[in-house]
C-alpha cells in the first residue's frame, strides 16, 4: 500500500515537472514548437519522381470513370493525359503534375553548388565561408540577363532544406517546365543558410541569427550573385544594390517567410521588390508595422503573395496576423493587383510550401 502510494506520488511529481518545462519552453520561445512540425515533412519525400503520384491520380480518375469496357476506360484516361498536357502553369490551389514531372534533356536547367565569403554577423564578426544552392535555367547564357530569387529555409533547416542540392529537385522541376512550357521567363533561385553567425548548426539552436540575416543579404550574398552570374545588376564595387531592385524577389517557408517579411519588407525594400511568405512564423511582424513601413518607403512593393495552411497550428495565427489585413491598412497594397493572401486546406509542410512556390513563381516579375 506504502509503495502504490509512493509511486503515485513520484508519477505526480514527474508529472508536475514536465508541465512546468513545457510551459516556460512555449513562454520562452513559441518558434522553437515549429522544428519538430517542419522538419516532419522532408522534401526529400517530395522529390521531382512523382510516379507513383501520378499513377494515384491516374487511378482515382480512372476509377471515378463508369466505363463499361475496358477498351473505353483506355480511351477515357488518354483522353484525360491528352486535356492534362494541354493546361498551362496558374494560380490555384494545386501543382499541375506536369510541372513536376523530371526534365533531363531538353529543357533542364541545372543546380550548382558556390561557396561565398560572409561574417559572423550573430557573433564575432570575424570572416568565414558559407555555402549556397544556386538553380540556372536551361540554356542559361552570360550574354542575357535573368532575374533572381532568393528562397529562404525554415527554422530547422539549411540551404539543402528546398531539396536543392539533388538534380531531382522539386523547386527544379518546377523551374523547368514553368520555363519549358512558356509559363514564366526563366530566372535564377538561389538557397542560402538563412543564419547570419558560425554557430547554431543546421538544426535548432542558433536562431537569433536568423534575424541578422539582413546584414548578410545586402553585403555579400546579393553582391557575390550579381558579380558571379548574369543579372540585370550593373556589378561593380560600391554599386547601387538598388538599381535592380525590380529584378530581385526574396520568398521562404516558416522562418524563411519570417525573414521574407521582418528583412525583405522590413529592411530591404531597396534592394527587392517582389516577396513571397508562405506560413510565416510566430515572431513575424504584425500586419500594422509592415504597413507603416510600406507606407513610408519610396520604393513600391511589386507583389507581396501570401500563403498558410488553415490547420496550420505553427504559422496560421501568427501568418494571417503579419499579412491577411495589409489592405485594409495600406493603400499600396492592393488585394488582386500586388498583394494575395491565399489560405487552403493543410497543415505546416512543404504541400503548401511547394504550392506557394509554385504560385509565387508565375506571379514574381510580372513588371520586371
Amino acid at each position: 500500500m506504502k509503495g502504490n502510494t509512493f509511486c503515485n506520488m513520484k508519477k505526480k511529481l514527474l508529472m508536475a515537472m514536465i508541465l512546468t518545462c513545457v510551459s516556460l519552453t512555449a513562454c520562452g520561445n513559441d518558434i522553437e514548437r515549429a522544428i519538430a512540425e517542419e522538419t516532419s515533412y522532408s522534401a526529400e519525400a517530395d522529390s521531382a519522381d512523382l510516379s507513383s503520384e501520378s499513377a494515384t491520380e491516374s487511378t482515382t480518375e480512372a476509377s471515378a470513370e463508369d466505363a463499361s469496357s475496358a477498351s473505353s476506360s483506355d480511351s477515357s484516361q488518354e483522353e484525360a493525359k491528352a486535356e492534362a498536357s494541354e493546361q498551362h502553369a496558374e494560380v490555384g490551389e494545386m501543382v499541375l503534375p506536369k510541372y513536376t514531372a523530371l526534365r533531363t534533356g531538353e529543357g533542364s536547367g541545372t543546380i550548382e553548388r558556390i561557396t561565398y565569403t560572409t561574417y559572423d554577423y550573430a557573433g564575432d564578426g570575424s570572416e568565414y565561408t558559407k555555402e549556397a544552392n544556386v538553380y540556372l535555367p536551361a540554356d542559361y547564357s552570360a550574354d542575357k540577363k535573368y532575374n533572381v530569387m532568393i528562397l529562404m529555409h525554415g527554422i530547422g533547416g539549411s540551404e539543402d532544406e528546398w531539396g536543392m542540392n539533388k538534380s531531382t529537385s522539386r523547386v527544379k522541376a518546377i523551374m523547368d517546365n514553368l520555363g519549358y512550357y512558356g509559363d514564366v521567363e526563366p530566372f535564377i533561385v538561389v538557397t542560402p543558410n538563412g543564419r547570419a553567425g558560425k554557430k547554431g548548426g543546421e538544426k535548432g539552436s542558433g536562431y537569433q541569427s536568423f534575424y541578422l540575416f539582413g546584414q548578410e543579404l545586402r553585403n555579400d550574398l546579393i553582391p557575390y550573385i550579381d558579380s558571379h552570374y548574369s543579372t540585370y545588376a550593373d556589378y561593380e564595387e560600391g554599386y547601387d544594390i538598388s538599381a535592380a531592385r525590380d529584378h530581385r524577389a526574396i520568398a521562404g517557408l516558416s522562418m524563411g517567410g519570417m525573414q521574407t517579411i521582418n528583412i525583405g519588407i522590413g529592411e530591404c525594400l531597396d534592394m527587392f521588390s517582389y516577396f513571397g511568405a508562405f506560413s510565416a512564423a510566430p515572431t513575424s511582424n504584425i500586419a500594422s508595422k509592415t504597413a507603416s513601413i510600406v507606407a513610408d518607403s519610396e520604393y513600391p512593393i511589386n507583389y507581396f503573395y501570401n500563403i498558410c495552411g488553415l490547420q496550420d497550428r505553427t504559422a496560421y495565427a501568427s501568418s494571417s496576423a503579419a499579412a491577411k489585413t495589409l489592405p485594409a491598412l495600406c493603400d499600396k497594397l492592393v488585394d488582386g493587383e500586388n498583394f494575395m493572401w491565399q489560405e487552403v486546406d493543410g497543415g505546416h509542410d512543404f504541400h503548401i510550401w511547394y504550392l506557394g512556390f509554385y504560385n509565387f513563381a508565375q506571379l514574381a516579375f510580372n513588371k520586371a
